[in-house]
């Protein structure tokens, strides 16, 4: 059996894992982008793809999961192992399990077809709301995590596709 690291949030080991996973795109607004997940059951990792739209005021497609409290900690940075397509992402967390509010936000960027490892330092995170940046909510409290998740906006409009393999933190 395979030793699940104890600093652990996903490791995508069984498809069972993407039912924590919701899609919250656009639409909530009048946007027309789509995305879904799905189980790739040769790598056994999340794959999430679609389209984004620009029309009707559009331009953004997420996915999010609670974070489970109770196996975080304060740590120093997430760090993750993606297969993009080039395009940039962010990764989100938030100490809320509301639908809307702050969350706090980085960007990574991708390669094409090619896994990586990518290491986010929690310093780095801003607090944003709809794009914008709000200082005085000031630094994330990890230890206080309560969901996480990922987005694409930016008016990168077209077809993307991410690919996880697991997501962890370090202390």
């Amino acid at each position: 059996m395979l030793a699940i690291p104890d600093t652990s949030l996903f490791e995508f080991k069984t498809a069972e894992e993407l039912r924590y996973w919701r899609i919250i795109n656009d639409g909530v607004m009048g946007g027309l982008s789509e995305g879904m997940i799905r189980w790739n059951e040769t790598e056994n990792t999340l794959i999430w793809a679609g389209k984004v739209s620009l029309e009707n005021n559009g331009g953004f497609a997420s996915i999010r999961a609670n974070a489970y409290g109770s196996k975080t900690a304060a740590f120093r940075q997430i760090v993750l192992r993606v297969r993009g397509d080039g395009n940039t992402y962010k990764f989100r967390m938030r100490h809320s399990e509301n639908f809307d509010g702050i969350a706090y936000s980085l960007d990574f960027d991708t390669k094409k077809k090619e896994w990586m490892e990518i290491t986010l330092p929690v310093t780095d995170f801003e607090p944003t709301f709809r794009g914008r940046i709000y200082p005085e909510y000031g630094k994330i409290k990890t230890e206080n995590l309560q969901q996480i998740g990922f987005l694409i906006a930016g008016k990168q409009e077209g077809d993307f596709s991410l690919e996880v393999d697991w997501i962890r933190y370090e202390k």
